[in-house]
């Protein structure tokens, strides 16, 4: 007796094809049956499941793995576009179990993958299975875009609104916190830290049904333009019918987007306050994300009273010049009071703050004070760069290619103008955009830069090149952020006027004693006490 397993898919839960999902394993059991040479093993059904990946089919990859365990010597399937609708996984599968000596049979393509032709007929009908899978996508994708210019809403309910059947409704009890938040935010000129902290005190849920309440949080809830009514779709694509995997649009495919599309939660006059409050307080204009990742010392800088973190604040002194000067989080005015066990407020009264300028001096003459050799660091990274940027494995792009694509994205630039004049998109979608385009045609430009020289310099003027960069930065001339960061583990700034610098992975501490000038408020030198 030969023992077969089958296997049967169908690509959606819908109540339609639950019957056909149930047909197939009833079907497949009795087609096994009737045959006495034949013992069945067990049926394979993947349910609600798509065909062009294998990834997520539980019980597809549990059949390969009883495969490979020898349970069974024969596969019986439909047709190939159930096994899969991805050529390369079909041939590579099949070919992987009749190196096991088990075959395929597809029932209504009627053939084995034991037989001679088989891998040639698999290629024919895997080819036709897959393109069908991406005719079906291309027209899934179509449908939807039309649905969505018709103002048929994709997505899930949130706080504030119920999502169904496509419409969007108020959800009072969500709403009023909404409200609350944009408030605070933007009426009460709260932060973001602020008023995340305040909703847990409070007890207030997120739309998840807890109250770990972040940042984040309230930053996508305040960036979301369905609380004032507009709607904006596509945020998100789906590039490859194959994998199926989301990536974030950037300009690859057009967003759907219409104003007024449903009833408000704020008034528009709170949102561009709201708008406005947020691009003022952004500092970081690159889009690099928050303010862990904004300064060199962010994150690194330690108050040794209260052990919280230095913040950092724009000061101007006497002449008008601003300067940059970090203090500990909780003494600051700003700051809010931390609370013991037993609920009462402590502060701290460490009375230090130092400036930007004064904590890179310190920190690039402890690098400087590294027990290492500078020049052998030099040599070594100079060729190593230099070697990966003139080895035969890395292509060398090409600027033409890079050129298309400025081209490209400048007319689509040029485009918004008549888009906001015609009243498709708002002054702040545009704005947004065209952000967005900016930044990519800035790394464009410097790619093409880079492609265009690389074709003209010689080995040694790029060896020299290369150095001279390398050089300067390890000796700390040059300012190159990225370096400072990684070498530096942490700073602390005690009571004393002492501050300690400690670098990645080093066993060392370097003390240096800060002078401070009561006059100017400012703090002017510093004195290197160990090692």
């Amino acid at each position: 007796m030969i023992k077969v397993a089958s296997y049967c898919r169908v690509s959606t839960d819908k109540e339609d094809q639950a019957n056909s999902f149930e047909s197939q394993q009833k079907f497949f059991r009795e087609y096994i049956d009737r045959n006495p040479d034949w013992e069945l093993y067990e049926v394979y059904a993947d349910e609600g499941i798509t065909g062009t990946s294998t990834k997520k089919r539980a019980q597809f990859n549990r059949m390969i793995n009883d495969a490979y365990h020898g349970r069974f010597k024969l596969i019986i399937t439909k047709e190939v576009s159930r096994f899969s609708r991805n050529l390369l996984d079909t041939i590579a599968y099949t070919r992987e179990l009749k190196a096991l000596g088990i075959g395929v049979i597809f029932m209504s393509d009627g053939f084995n993958t034991l037989d001679p032709d088989a891998e040639l007929r698999l290629s024919i009908m895997g080819s036709i299975a897959q393109e069908e899978s991406r005719k079906t996508s291309s027209r899934v994708k179509w449908g939807q875009t039309r649905q969505m210019e018709k103002g048929v809403v994709f997505g899930k309910s949130m706080l504030g609104y119920d999502v169904e059947h496509g419409k969007m409704t108020i959800n009072p009890e969500g709403a009023e916190l909404v409200r609350l938040i944009f408030h605070k935010y933007g009426i009460e000129k709260k932060g973001t830290s602020v008023i995340s902290r305040e909703l847990r005190e409070a007890g207030y849920k997120t739309y998840s049904g807890n109250t770990k309440w972040s940042n984040s949080h309230i930053v996508r809830i305040l960036k979301n333009e369905k609380y004032v009514g507009d709607l904006v779709q596509k945020k998100s694509i789906t590039p490859d019918y194959l994998t199926h995997a989301k990536k974030y649009n950037h300009g690859e495919e057009d967003l759907v987007i219409i104003q007024n599309h449903h009833e408000p939660i704020i008034s528009r006059e709170l949102w561009d306050i709201v708008q406005e409050e947020l691009n003022g307080r952004v500092r970081n204009k690159s889009g690099s994300g928050g303010h862990s990742n904004r300064y060199i010392f962010s994150g690194k800088m330690f108050c040794g009273e209260c052990g919280s973190r230095f913040i950092s604040r724009c000061k101007t002194r006497n002449s008008g010049t601003k300067y940059m000067r970090w203090g500990c989080y909780v003494a600051s005015n700003e700051g809010k009071r931390k609370a013991d066990t037993q609920g009462n407020e402590i502060g701290c009264d460490i009375g230090k703050q130092i400036s930007n300028d004064l904590a890179m001096d310190m920190l690039t003459n402890t690098i400087r004070k590294i027990p290492v050799d500078f020049q052998w660091i030099i040599q070594n990274v100079s060729n190593l760069v230099v070697g990966a940027l003139q080895a035969d494995d890395v292509p060398s792009e090409n600027p033409d290619r890079i050129q298309r694509q400025i081209d490209q994205l400048t007319k689509k630039k040029e485009n918004l103008l008549d888009a906001f004049i015609s009243g498709d998109l708002t002054k702040d979608e545009m704005q947004l955009m065209k952000k967005r385009y900016d930044e990519k045609l800035t790394a464009l430009r410097e790619r093409l830069a880079v492609a265009r020289a690389s074709r003209k310099i010689s080995p040694e003027k790029l060896l020299a090149d290369i150095t001279k960069k390398v050089k300067s930065i390890v000796t700390c001339r040059h300012f190159a952020e990225p370096y400072y960061k990684a070498l530096l583990d942490k700073m602390i700034i005690n009571k004393d006027s002492t501050i300690e610098v400690s670098l990645t992975h080093l066993p060392q501490t370097w003390v240096y004693e800060m002078t401070y000038h009561k006059s100017s408020n400012d703090t002017k030198g510093s004195q290197s006490l160990f090692p």
